[in-house]
């Protein structure tokens, strides 16, 4: 099949399957005599096992590991669970930071009256980097703690 064929088989835009190559997370299709790219069941299903690991959220470099130890049939489920463990863990501490994010950015807007007044604890907030430079303002807004 086409690369626009394996697009649609694997979910993964040609784009994408142009980049895969060029890192060499997948290795480059086969070319007919006029350099069109052809690719096959195996390659679909290579695609979409990156689809799904990309769709969780693994990076380039995991996804190379991950492919590696899908394709060692030798190799210990150990190895794929602290990948997978790993993972979770900056998964949860990205989740713990946008939740703290969210917490600042809701605690100044629910200080700011939003009207003609050009006193805003929003600006004032990112304008004091959120009491890195006075911590007189972190107090004022609540944010003890919260850089």
């Amino acid at each position: 099949m086409n690369i626009g064929e394996a697009s649609k088989a694997s979910g993964v835009s040609t784009k994408m399957i142009r980049y895969y190559e060029q890192i060499k997370l997948i290795t480059p299709a086969h070319r007919t005599e006029s350099s069109y790219r052809t690719y096959g069941d195996n390659d679909v299903h290579t695609l979409q096992f990156i689809r799904r690991a990309r769709d969780l959220g693994f990076s380039v470099e995991q996804m190379k590991t991950l492919l590696a130890l899908w394709r060692d049939r030798s190799r210990a489920s150990s190895d794929v669970k602290a990948i997978a463990l790993q993972h979770i863990a900056e998964l949860e501490r990205k989740a713990a930071a946008i939740a703290a994010m969210t917490k600042t950015l809701k605690h100044l807007a629910s200080h700011c009256h939003g009207d003609e007044r050009p006193d805003c604890p929003i600006i004032e907030g990112f304008a004091d980097t959120l009491g890195d430079t006075d911590p007189g303002i972190a107090a004022k807004f609540g944010l003890t703690g919260v850089k």
